[in-house]
C-alpha cells in the first residue's frame, strides 16, 4: 500500500483484524461506518479512531506542519501527539478519541485551518460584551468549575490504584478513583500471559487480564468508592486542588489525601529514522493486538531485551505476526530468562551487544540496520545487518508518570505513590505496593490498620531484578516412568508450579520464592505444573510410552494459534535455549478448561532426545543481511523532539554553547512546547547532556506547570439553551450560536490558571 493510500485511498476489503487468537476471544461488537478522507470505512463501536484506521490498513495519519514529515502513532496511550487527526476540523489524538457512526475524519496535513468566520477575532477579548449575562441562566453563564471534596483521591485505576482503593473501601473510606481510559485495569488488560510471583498472595499463575477482572469486580462491590472513567487528571494546583476533566467537563477535587498510581510511560529512543510511521512503543503494539485485536504488522523487530520487549515478541507470534528478532545493547537481556528462552525456542533470534543504527523507508518504515557494539556502546564496523520490516517496536524502559506527585509534594499536600508511579516493577509488585500504601493511608487516618511484615518483604522480592542463573543439571526422574524437566534456572519470584502439584513433589527448598523449584518424588503426568508455569519452563517426559525404549514422549506447553500445528505432522524440536534437538511427531494435543487456554502437545521423539526437548520451532531464524550500501548519518537527521521536529544536533549545539537550563532550551528551541509537553523528549535530552559530559547537577530541570495534559476550552463551557451541540467545536476558543456569530462563552479565573506560584510570564 503506497503512502497516498495510507492517507485515505485504501482498499476497504483489507481486513487487519485478528479473528482467531489462542488466548483472546473476539467479542461480537456492533459494526459502524465512518469516513476517512471521504472514503467510507468500517469500525467496531466503542473503539478508538487509531484502532479503526489500523484495522483498515492505514498507518499514516497526517503530515507535520514544519517539514511535511509523515505522522503515525508512537504511544497509543494519549501521552504523545503523533497520531493527531481532524474530526469536525478539530485536531484530536486518535488513540484516545472514540470513533462515532458517520464521523468524518481527515488526515492532519500541517496545521489545522482557522475558522472561516473570524468575527470573534475582531472583538476585544477582555470586553464584557463577549460574555453572556450572569443573570440570564437560561441563555448561559460562565462556567464555574464544580468542586468535589473527598477523603482520598486516587489518580490511576491500574493494579496499584485498584488494590489501594479496595483496602480503603473495605473500611468505608470515601474514595474517588479516576482514570483517563474507558475501563479500569490499566495495563493488566493487555497482559495475556500468566503472572509471576506468589500464587497465594497475588494470583501468580493467573493471566494478567483475568487478575484485572478479579480486582475490578471486587472494586465495584465496595459502596464507598466512586469510579470516574474517561476522566484524566490534568493538574495539581497551589491551592491543593486537583483538576480533572471528568467525561469532558472540568471539575476541581479537594481531597484530604492524594494517591498517585498513574503508572509509567514508555521511553523513546533517538536514532536516524526513529520518527518514521511504523516505529512505535511495544506498549502501543500490545494495546492494538491484545486490547483491540488488530494486527498492525506483518514483519516486526524489537529493540530492547527487557520483559516488555521479550513479551511483545511473543505476543506478536500469538497474533500471527512474524517477529524477526530482538536486539539488546547490553551483553545480557535484562528480562526474565524464561521469557527469552521461550521466544528463542520458537525461532526468534536475539542479538545481545547489538543496537539499532537506523530505520529507513519512503514515508514509512521499510527496513532497519543493526550492528554489534563494543564495551563503549559504539558500533563495530563490518557487523552491520539489515532486515526488511514494517514495524520496529521500541522497548527500552519506562519512566514513572509522577509529575502530579512532584507538584503535590511542592504544594504541601498529603500525597502518596504506589506502583510504577513510585518504582518501576512488574504488575504483581504494583498490586502489592497498592495494598501496602492503602493500609498506610488507613493508619494515618486513625484506623486500626496493620500491614503484615511479610507484605513488605514480598513487595521487595517482586520488585527485585532477576538474580543468579544456575546450571541446568540432569533431571531427577523420580520413582515412576513420568517425570518433569524444569528449565527454570534463574532466581526470579515465582512459585505457582509448587502450589499446583497434586502430590507436592515440586518444591522450593527455601523460604524465598526466588529459589528455582526442584522435583523429588512421584509424577502422575497430570500436566498441572506445565499449564500454570508463567515461563513455559516445564515439560514432561514419559519413558513408558515405548517398551522397546526406542521412543519416548515429550509433553510441552503451547500457546500459539490453533492452525500453527497439526496432529500427525513432524516438527523440528528445540532445547533449553532454542538449540536444535531433532524432530518429533505430534501424536496428540490436549485441551481442557483447567489448562487455562494453554495446550499440551504430545511429541513422539527418539528416546534419548525426549528429556532435551523444550519446544518446537515455528519459524526459521532470520540472519542479518549485509546492507547494500552502508549509509553514514549526521546528528541533524535524528529527531529528538517529535512535536516540534527538533534534532539532536540543534540541542547539542546549544549545550556545547553553555546552555545548562531546560527552560532556556525550551525558550530557544521550543522543546517540550508541543502537545506532549515533553513527555517523550525530556529523557532523551538528559542523555544528550550526559553525552556532552555535563554533570546533571549543573542542569536546571524542566518545570512542570499545569495543565499537564491538553484541556479543550469546551471542558469549561456549560451546555446552554440555544446551543444544540457543543461537542467538537468547543475545542477552539469560540462557540457559534444560532445566528452564526461566534461569541466567547466562558470566563477562566486567573487564580485557577496561574497556580505555579510564579509571576505570570
Amino acid at each position: 500500500m503506497n503512502d497516498q493510500k495510507n492517507l485515505g485511498e485504501v482498499e476497504t476489503t483489507n481486513d487487519h483484524r485478528i479473528n482467531s487468537h489462542p488466548i483472546l476471544i473476539p467479542a461480537t461488537v456492533e459494526e459502524i461506518t465512518f469516513l476517512f478522507n471521504d472514503t467510507e470505512l468500517k469500525a467496531k463501536k466503542g473503539e478508538m479512531i487509531s484502532t479503526a484506521l489500523f484495522a483498515n490498513g492505514i498507518r499514516i495519519f497526517g503530515t507535520h506542519h514544519k517539514d511535511n514529515a509523515p505522522q503515525g502513532i508512537f504511544c497509543a496511550n494519549g501521552q504523545c501527539a503523533q497520531c493527531l487527526v481532524l474530526t469536525n476540523r478539530i485536531a484530536v489524538k486518535s488513540c484516545i478519541t472514540e470513533v462515532k457512526k458517520d464521523m468524518q475524519v481527515s488526515p492532519l496535513l500541517g496545521l489545522p485551518e482557522l475558522p472561516e468566520d473570524d468575527s470573534i477575532l475582531s472583538k476585544d477579548p477582555m470586553s464584557t460584551d463577549n460574555l453572556i449575562s450572569a443573570d440570564s441562566p437560561m441563555e448561559g453563564t460562565p462556567h464555574i468549575p464544580e468542586e468535589v471534596e473527598v477523603e482520598v483521591f486516587i489518580m490511576g485505576a491500574g493494579p496499584a490504584g485498584i488494590s489501594a482503593a479496595i483496602e480503603l473501601g473495605k473500611k468505608g473510606v470515601n474514595v474517588i478513583i479516576a482514570d483517563d481510559k474507558n475501563e479500569v485495569g490499566g495495563k493488566l488488560n493487555l497482559q495475556t500471559h500468566n503472572f509471576f510471583g506468589s500464587a497465594r498472595e497475588c494470583n501468580a499463575g493467573t493471566r494478567g487480564m483475568d487478575i484485572g477482572l478479579l480486582l475490578t469486580e471486587e472494586l465495584k462491590s465496595l459502596n464507598s468508592i466512586e469510579i470516574w472513567l474517561e476522566s484524566p487528571v490534568v493538574g495539581v494546583f497551589s491551592d491543593r486542588k486537583i483538576g480533572v476533566v471528568k467525561q469532558g467537563q472540568f471539575v476541581l477535587v479537594k481531597p484530604e489525601r492524594f494517591l498517585v498510581t498513574a503508572g509509567a510511560r514508555e521511553k523513546a529512543l533517538a536514532f536516524p529514522g526513529c520518527d518514521l510511521p511504523g516505529v512505535y512503543g511495544a506498549g502501543a503494539f500490545q494495546t492494538l493486538v491484545n486490547r483491540d485485536l488488530v494486527a498492525p504488522s506483518q514483519r516486526l523487530f524489537v529493540v530492547g531485551g527487557g520483559n516488555v520487549g521479550l513479551i511483545a515478541a511473543y505476543h506478536a507470534l500469538q497474533a500471527g505476526i512474524d517477529a524477526l528478532g530482538v536486539v539488546e545493547a547490553l551483553p545480557q537481556c535484562g528480562g526474565y530468562k524464561v521469557h527469552l528462552d521461550k521466544i528463542k525456542r520458537l525461532g526468534v533470534p536475539v542479538w545481545t551487544s547489538h543496537t539499532i543504527l537506523r530505520a529507513e523507508g519512503n514515508g514509512r518504515l521499510e527496513r532497519i540496520t543493526i550492528a554489534e557494539i563494543d564495551k563503549n556502546f559504539q558500533p563495530i564496523p563490518g557487523t552491520e545487518g539489515e532486515f526488511e520490516v514494517d514495524t520496529l517496536l521500541i522497548a527500552v524502559g519506562l519512566s514513572s508518570v509522577n509529575e502530579m506527585l512532584t507538584n503535590a509534594r511542592n504544594f504541601g499536600m498529603e500525597v502518596y505513590a504506589a506502583g510504577d508511579a513510585d518504582i518501576i516493577a512488574e504488575a504483581s509488585a504494583a498490586i502489592f505496593s497498592g495494598k501496602i500504601v492503602g493500609r498506610k493511608i488507613l493508619k494515618n487516618m486513625g484506623f486500626d490498620s496493620i500491614t503484615p511484615p511479610e507484605w513488605n518483604e514480598m513487595v521487595e522480592i517482586l520488585r527485585s531484578k532477576p538474580g543468579e542463573c544456575h546450571e541446568l543439571g540432569e533431571p531427577n526422574i523420580g520413582s515412576g516412568t513420568i517425570y518433569p524437566v524444569i528449565r527454570c534456572v534463574q532466581e526470579i519470584p515465582c512459585n505457582p508450579c509448587s502450589e499446583s502439584c497434586l502430590l507436592q513433589s515440586l518444591s522450593i527448598n527455601s523460604e524465598s520464592i526466588m529459589t528455582p523449584p526442584s522435583f523429588d518424588g512421584r509424577c502422575v503426568g497430570c500436566g498441572r505444573c506445565i499449564s500454570i508455569c508463567p515461563g513455559l519452563a516445564i515439560t514432561l517426559v514419559d519413558t513408558g510410552y515405548d517398551e522397546s525404549k526406542e521412543k519416548a514422549l515429550a509433553i510441552i506447553p503451547f500457546e500459539l494459534a490453533e492452525n500453527t500445528i497439526k496432529i500427525g505432522e513432524e516438527r523440528i524440536t528445540t532445547g533449553f535455549e532454542g538449540e536444535l534437538i531433532g524432530k518429533g511427531k505430534i501424536i496428540a494435543i490436549k485441551e481442557s478448561q483447567w489448562q487455562d487456554r494453554r495446550r499440551l502437545v504430545y511429541l513422539e521423539t527418539p528416546y534419548h532426545e525426549a528429556p532435551l526437548v523444550a519446544g518446537i520451532r515455528v519459524r526459521e531464524p532470520d540472519m542479518k543481511q549485509p546492507p547494500i550500501t552502508l549509509q553514514t548519518f549526521e546528528e541533524d537527521e535524528i529527531i529528538v523532539c517529535r512535536c516540534e521536529r527538533i534534532t539532536k544536533k540543534q540541542i547539542k549545539d546549544k549545550i556545547n554553547d553553555g546552555c545548562r537550563d531546560f527552560n532556556a532550551l525550551k525558550a530557544e528551541l521550543r522543546i517540550g512546547m508541543g502537545p506532549c509537553g515533553g513527555k517523550t523528549c525530556l529523557d532523551l535530552i538528559w542523555r544528550i547532556f550526559r553525552e556532552c559530559h555535563v554533570d546533571y547537577k549543573e542542569v536546571e530541570a524542566h518545570k512542570y506547570r499545569p495543565f499537564e495534559l491538553e484541556v479543550p476550552l469546551k471542558a469549561f463551557i456549560r451546555d446552554v439553551s440555544g446551543i444544540s451541540d457543543i461537542s467538537g467545536i468547543g475545542d477552539i476558543d469560540y462557540v457559534s450560536d444560532n445566528s452564526g456569530i461566534g461569541e466567547a462563552k466562558t470566563v477562566i479565573d486567573a487564580e485557577n490558571i496561574n497556580t505555579s506560584g510564579e509571576e505570570p510570564e
